[in-house]
Formats: C-alpha cells, structure tokens, sequence
C-alpha cells in the first residue's frame, strides 16, 4: 500500500474539499493558522495569497511542493523555495476571463463607448491578452505595452509593442495587468507614479487590477484630481488596511475581487488540484493511474467569438460593489472573503 502524504490546505480555497481525502490526510487551516508548527510535518500545501511562503513559514519542515491557487506568486519567495528545493505551481491565467469582465464592465459603468475608447493594456499575458480580445470584440482601439515580449517579438509579427512612455499619451484609458516585480530587467513596483501619471490625458481612466504596489498610492492622490484622471481600483498598496484618500476619489473601489468568478475560482483549484496530483505521482505516493478527480470543475477557458457589452453589463456590475467598501473600508477582508462569485458573461459562438 502506498503511503499517504500530507496535505496542508488553506481553508478558504473553494471547492476543494473532499477532492483530495482519498488519497491523502488532509489538513484545512484558516490563514492566520500558518505556522512552521502547523505545516512541519506536511508533504505538501494548497493556498493563496494571504499565506506568505517564506524560510519563516517553511524552513526545517518536510515541505516539498505548494501549489497556489492564483495567477500571482509574490507571497512566495521563490528565490528561497528553489534553493530549498520545494516545488511551487501557480495557476495561471485562471482568472484572466473574470478580470477582463471587471474591466470591461467598469468601463461601461463609466460611460465609455467601446467604438470611441483607446484602451491601452500595460502587461499582456494571461489576462491582458483577454481584455485585448474582448476589446477589439467589442470595436475598441487596442494598445499594448508589454516590454518583456517586446524584447522576445518576431519583427515580422502584426503585433506592436509601445513603451510605457508612448501609450499612455494615446488612451483613453490605461489598465494594468503585470506582476508584482521589485527586480530584474523591467520591475513594475510602483511602475505608475508621478511622473508616468503626468504623461495620461486629463480626463482619462487607469484601471489597477494587477497588484496594489504596481502604482504609487500618494502619487495618485496628488495628481489624479488635478488632471480629472478616474480611477478604478481593485488592488491596493497595503491591504487589507488601505488609503482611505485614495477609497474617496477612486470612481470604482473593490475589495481585490476582480478575478472572484464562479468559473475562475473553479478554474484555479482545479489547476492546483492537478498540479498537487503530479506531484504526488512523482513522488510516488499515488498510483500513476490515478485519475485525477476534477470533473465538475471548469476547464481552462476557450476563446468564444462573439461579445456584446449587453452582454458583460448583464453579467457584473462593479457599482454595487464599490457601494460596500467605500461604507465599509474596515470589512475589506470580510468582504472579500463572504463576496458571492459572479457568473462570467455568457458569449455566443
């Protein structure tokens, strides 16, 4: 008989439970149960972005694989992870659907017209390739910026890159989709800021709904009213504690639930439920055979071909939630947690 792992899983993780139990000793722990006590003597961890994965959470356990149930990995300090030699799996793109309906459906809510909007997109992978999709879907002017794949584009490629400093003169509207990154070739903390604001049109709109350090808090609170530059703001510097100036101005303030789709949430546990199955083939503690238990799961997301704005304004509207925190900034990790996922717009092909 095989031996049975142990598998340590952030109980907030929906959908998960009872996926795993017969091929493991499961353990649900809320997050602030993380501790090197907890997880020591775990093969494995299933979590979010709540539960920092660091040498003080993991250092001198049996850890050997964590699988986040999210498209982001900057509560992981993969540097340490890899050194430790623990395997991290991400989810990516699970969401990218959910926040390409967040953005599109603030937009709409915001009164711009498709036909009539230059939307540039700042980072164009998971995510931003769909919200550029949908865009062009609904008769929008695309723009990217995305300097990584700029650097790895074939010449011959239809696709043109602008730098930051040139798309955002030309949008109406700017929404961010990259990584929280402090080094390397093209860092992205607090890639928005004065300067880079100065550079928008007055009037325009700048979406965050990537990471909250991916702008600069202050900067926007001294330019954004002068320059009449809207706001909507999903991810925050700080939170759950966040700026209460920058909650007053923004147009649109959420409660980091942008990607908190029913198929999105579906999506990201059945990733890491695949991923965690891998792992425990590999490592001999299931049976190659085994078949992995994700059928009423989601599957990854396929590109429809047709999507009208009715149809994304029928499936979300941010108003209501922006209503909560802005009454409630202090419940920001109840409302986050309790939010009812939303359906994604339904497409026809």
């Amino acid at each position: 008989m095989l031996n049975r792992p142990l598998i340590v899983i952030e109980d907030k993780i929906p959908f998960i439970k009872g996926c795993l139990e017969p091929y493991a000793e499961v353990l649900y722990l809320h997050p602030d149960q993380f501790c090197r006590e907890t997880v020591a003597d775990a093969d494995a961890m299933i979590v979010r972005t709540r539960t920092r994965c660091n040498a003080e959470l993991l250092a001198n356990t049996k850890i050997k694989f964590i699988a986040t149930a999210t498209i982001g990995t900057d509560h992981i300090d993969m540097q340490w992870c890899r050194s430790a030699g623990i395997e991290v799996q991400n989810a990516p793109g699970c969401n990218a659907p959910a926040v390409a309906q967040y953005v599109w459906a603030t937009l709409l809510c915001l009164n711009k017209k498709p036909q009539h909007t230059t939307i540039g997109i700042v980072g164009c992978g998971n995510v931003g390739s769909i919200v550029a999709q949908w865009g062009r879907m609904l008769g929008a002017n695309v723009l990217i910026c995305d300097p990584p794949k700029a650097e790895l584009a074939n010449p011959d490629e239809q696709q043109i890159f602008l730098t930051l400093e040139e798309i955002l003169p030309l949008c109406d509207v700017v929404t961010l989709h990259t990584p929280l990154t402090t080094h390397g070739a093209h860092p992205t903390f607090h890639l928005i800021g004065e300067r880079q604001l100065s550079l928008m049109r007055d009037g325009s709109t700048l979406i965050n709904a990537a990471r909250g350090p991916v702008v600069d808090t202050r900067a926007l609170i001294s330019i954004c009213p002068k320059r009449n530059i809207s706001l909507a703001i999903d991810c925050w510097e700080g939170e759950p504690d966040i700026n209460l100036e920058l909650l007053h101005i923004a147009d649109i303030a959420t409660p980091h639930i942008a990607g908190y789709s029913l198929q999105g949430k579906q999506r990201a546990t059945r990733m890491s439920i695949e991923s965690t199955f891998r792992f425990l083939k590999d490592n001999n503690f299931i049976d190659a055979l085994t078949e992995i238990p994700v059928k009423n799961l989601t599957p990854e997301y396929i590109p429809h071909y047709s999507l009208s704005a009715q149809q994304i304004i029928e499936s979300y509207n941010p108003l209501s939630d922006t209503k909560k925190l802005k009454a409630s900034p202090q419940d920001f990790e109840r409302l986050r947690a309790d939010y009812q996922y939303r359906n994604e717009p339904q497409m026809s092909e």
